[in-house]
């Protein structure tokens, strides 16, 4: 039987390929002479670093970049050199929790960190970048990131405007002749989930800027400001992108990408899926497949990875049986039956505590005994 395993994080007890292993042993303990391949599995969200990496044997590159908040942070990328490419998450620059509760102010904090990121990258050789933009601290609209890059915002009397949010309404003229020329040669890829425009009553500032510590007032006022922002943007670059689906994630990273650097938004699980090599080919014809996730509920249905990738093996092997594992589920879940996943299987074996049930071993025990049960009912 040829069977293809891809499993998200079990976050805080196992990663996408520790999952992914587990459940291969698991199989070949009852079956030694199946065919089992494993991928790894991300949705661009937390975990796909770790996921890509460890998945397309890259490594993980640790440096020190600039915070949301100005301050040095310790950061990371994935760094995938078969590829080229880097696979990053701006939270680890710039994301909201790296900023306590008391300080949350968008007008006071920036995505320069997440610029020194991708030049980091660069350096390394990287061409190709996917990122994932979620969790962001930052309504800057991508003025941090992109004057790390080389492109310079200034004032009316010519001098720097600054990289946080507050320094938007300042910004009277844009000269990119100081981007990095390696720049002009990358192609970005950019894990966007939301559809969000840049501006206005579902734009990043109205929609997202409460949850960063944004006042009535400091929401109207980062409205307006990026309004500005972007004529000016578009004007200098030849390109519109304000009302762009996702323009407006990241506090207006979606807007920064496509417009200054040629970035496409994707959603993230459509993004790491092509990003795999070999998965496609080796869901092509599989018997059973094998996905799941630390929790499954409604939410799971609406493009998660699991989801994602169960759709992608039922369009390539009809036939397949699709499975899903996961630490717990909640009402609403049944919806992933309609989205490809023949059926969903919690793995706890018994009530006990989420402290005890995220043990890896735990985990691991309880992946074991569930598929092992599951292949009772599958012999050919």
């Amino acid at each position: 039987m040829k069977v293809v395993i891809s499993i998200d994080s079990f976050k805080g007890s196992l990663s996408s390929l520790e999952a992914g292993e587990t459940v291969k042993d698991a199989i070949l303990a009852k079956r030694p002479n199946d065919e089992i391949t494993v991928f790894p599995l991300a949705d661009g969200g937390e975990g796909t670093v770790e996921a890509l990496a460890a998945g397309l044997d890259g490594s993980i590159e640790h440096l020190t970049v600039t915070g949301p908040l100005g301050d040095p942070v310790p950061s990371r990328y994935g760094y995938i050199p078969m590829e080229n490419t880097a696979v990053i998450e701006m939270a680890d620059a710039a994301g909201l929790p790296m900023v306590p509760a008391e300080k949350r102010n968008p007008l006071h904090t920036t995505t320069y960190g997440l610029g020194e990121l991708i030049l980091a990258a660069l350096d390394k050789g990287c061409r190709k970048f996917i990122i994932g933009i979620g969790g962001s601290a930052t309504n800057d609209c991508g003025l941090g990131m992109l004057t790390a890059l080389g492109i310079r915002f200034l004032q009316a009397n010519g001098t720097p405007a600054g990289i946080t949010g507050e320094a938007l309404s300042e910004v009277s003229s844009i000269d990119i002749t100081g981007l990095d020329p390696r720049v002009k040669a990358a192609e970005f890829s950019i894990a966007c989930d939301v559809t969000n425009p840049l501006c206005g009553k579902n734009g990043c500032s109205v929609i997202y800027g409460p949850q960063k510590g944004a006042t009535p007032e400091i929401v109207t006022r980062m409205d307006t400001d990026i309004h500005h922002f972007a004529i000016l943007a578009e004007s200098a670059m030849g390109k519109k992108a304000s009302n762009l689906p996702g323009a407006g994630a990241a506090g207006g990273l979606g807007f920064a990408f496509c417009t200054f650097l040629g970035g496409r938004l994707i959603p993230g699980s459509d993004l790491i899926l092509s990003s795999i090599p070999g998965l496609r080919e080796a869901l092509a014809g599989c018997d059973l497949f094998f996905t799941g996730e630390g929790r499954m509920d409604a939410q799971s249905a609406m493009g998660k990875g699991p989801v994602a990738i169960a759709a992608l093996a039922k369009s390539l092997s009809p036939h397949c049986r699709t499975i899903a594992l996961c630490g717990g589920s909640l009402p609403g879940a049944e919806a992933v039956n309609e989205k490809g996943i023949d059926a969903f299987f919690p793995i706890p074996a018994g009530p006990t505590s989420l402290e005890d049930a995220m043990q890896p071993e735990a985990t691991r025990k309880n992946l074991t005994r569930t598929v092992q049960q599951i292949l009772g009912l599958l012999r050919e």
